[in-house]
């Protein structure tokens, strides 16, 4: 299992959320770019950058957002106001290694179905992608964890494993921003239905303990870790250690 750094990025600021909560937000001094750097100087080959203003339907961001990103050497995993084919298609080709879709996925009944049949030579977007899932006891949120959706997780995992799709990342938004452990009883019952599925977690992890008892699951592909680094329960030097011992190969 691969421990992969957040960055959530508002207003251009490195912030994190409690819980989804836009009036409850934690902003760090640092910038992303400086925060890009500290990951890339420790060995990290993956970074999880969310644009929380896309999220929620505002793109001001994505101008600054994309300017650093092209400029990394590190595969980047992005999310936030990702709602159309045609920006799915421009941010694989614009070299991004994994684009996260979650609400238009969730709202558009057709996204998946073109999303799968999306190919352009030997490049077939949909190895691409990553389905989000936000979940507040087992109700799938989206839009910025505003709005609930009817559709039953396990549903559509399986809707989405049909289209082709085997990467989640699962968020447990009760425990997200709170550094009280992380999803372990619901990312054990996503991998006890679909054992195929790659699963990434996040939400909640506070303490190496916590990547030790994700990792003891024995199939979760990798975690995504926030707050902790930024409140010194994680340092980067564990994270270092641990993933070159990881057996994930990005």
């Amino acid at each position: 299992m691969y421990i992969i750094p957040a960055i959530d990025v508002l207003d251009k600021k490195v912030v994190r959320l409690r819980e989804g909560n836009y009036n409850d937000v934690t902003t760090y001094d640092i910038s992303l770019e400086e925060q890009i750097e500290k990951y890339h100087a420790n060995g990290t080959e993956i970074v999880h950058i969310i644009d929380l203003n896309g999220a929620k339907g505002d793109f001001s961001n994505q101008e600054y957002l994309f300017d650093i990103i092209q400029k990394t050497e590190m595969k980047v995993q992005y999310g936030g106001g990702v709602r159309s084919i045609e920006k799915v298609k421009e941010l694989v080709d614009a070299g991004i290694y994994r684009v996260i879709v979650g609400t238009q996925a969730i709202t558009n009944p057709h996204f998946l179905e073109e999303l799968s049949k999306l190919n352009e030579g030997r490049v077939k977007y949909a190895d691409h992608i990553v389905i989000a899932i936000d979940v507040l006891d087992e109700v799938i949120k989206y839009s910025g964890w505003l709005e609930s959706s009817p559709i039953k997780l396990i549903e559509y995992i399986d809707k989405c494993l049909a289209l082709g799709f085997f990467r989640f990342l699962c968020t447990d938004i009760s425990k997200d921003g709170k550094l009280g452990g992380a999803g372990v009883e619901l990312y054990q019952k996503l991998l006890d239905h679909s054992p195929i599925i790659k699963l990434i977690g996040s939400g909640g992890i506070s303490s190496m303990d916590d990547i030790k008892a994700l990792n003891a699951l024995g199939r979760m592909e990798s975690c995504v870790v926030g707050k902790a680094i930024y409140e010194n329960k994680i340092t980067i030097e564990e994270i270092k250690d641990w993933n070159l011992k990881s057996l994930i190969n990005f």
